[in-house]
């Protein structure tokens, strides 16, 4: 019995033993892993929270992680012997740095300090903000462009209604043109020119009298029909002068027919004209006036004037 006890303590003891020393190993590779020093040195490529990545002669994306425990220092002096304490805050990209740490269980390169020269850290800053200014200036640029592209999108979009507007109104003058080219068969037998203030279709009391004696003259004419033209200054908008001038032909025709009793079939359609056949063009206030006008026409057919 006591042979058999005396077997299984030695088994224990044994057991034990190698336990221990299996213990002693794995510290031993543990605090190799730790106390192995390595060294690194490159230009910081990028930098984000604790990881660093560094462009080196071997590899250009060493990735290094920072810890609480990392050194940071500014190396000074002419011999560069004196070390100032620096924050983490210092390590920016483009900043030449000299790296020393450990390899972790991950094969990761973990710094326990890191190192660089004042005049380096001046130069990379500059770099740095440098950088940060062209981002902004790109930023804004890109920004303005956006909003010339904007700007130039609605001046087209503008651009595009005002030429079909114009187009509009040239196809109206031309109509107008076209159907009042039509009247060579007929003679001129007598005219009123009414005048208007700029913007303002409203007959002036005074052009009463003239107009009246033109419908009476008219009604004595056999035949006879009455043409009404209205039209306005190159001041504004075409489209603006298109409309101002139907106003001041469209007024001056229900003159006609109301304060007249010109019979409705002795008058032709209105014509709005707009700013074609501008009197004169050296926008003088003279000139100006001249154009904004309606033109009334007593008209007789040759035909009936027995001339034909």
């Amino acid at each position: 019995m006591e042979a058999m006890m005396e077997a299984r303590r030695k088994r224990i003891s044994a057991s034990i033993g190698l336990l221990a020393l299996a213990i002693v190993a794995l510290a031993s590779t543990v605090g190799y892993a730790q106390d192995e020093n390595i060294k690194a040195e490159g230009i910081i490529k990028a930098r984000s929270g604790a990881m660093m990545i560094l462009e080196t002669k071997e590899d250009p994306n060493l990735a290094v992680e920072l810890t609480e425990s990392t050194r940071v220092g500014q190396v000074q002096g002419m011999l560069k012997a004196r070390q100032k304490s620096m924050s983490m805050a210092a390590l920016i990209p483009g900043l030449p740095v000299k790296v020393e740490g450990f390899h972790n269980t991950q094969n990761q390169m973990v710094a326990t300090s890191v190192k660089f020269k004042g005049n380096d850290l001046q130069h990379a800053q500059a770099i740095h903000a440098g950088m940060h200014e062209t981002k902004v200036a790109t930023a804004e640029n890109e920004a303005e462009l956006a909003r010339q592209k904007a700007a130039l999108a609605e001046h087209g979009e503008q651009l595009t209604e005002q030429q079909k507007k114009i187009a509009d109104n040239k196809a109206l003058i031309a109509a107008n043109t076209a159907r009042f080219g039509q009247l060579d068969d007929y003679y001129i037998m007598d005219e009123v020119t009414v005048l208007f203030p700029n913007g303002s279709s409203k007959i002036d009391p005074k052009y009463d009298p003239q107009l009246q004696a033109l419908g009476t003259k008219a009604k004595g004419v056999s035949g006879y029909m009455i043409e009404v033209k209205g039209y306005a200054s190159a001041t504004g908008s075409a489209s603006t002068n298109q409309v101002i001038s139907e106003k001041r032909a469209n007024n001056v025709a229900s003159f006609m027919l109301q304060k007249c009793s010109i019979p409705l079939t002795n008058m032709l359609a209105p014509g709005a004209m707009g700013e074609s056949r501008q009197l004169d063009t050296d926008k003088t206030v003279e000139s100006e006036a001249q154009n904004r006008r309606v033109v009334v026409r007593v008209l007789q057919n040759k035909a009936i004037a027995g001339t034909e």
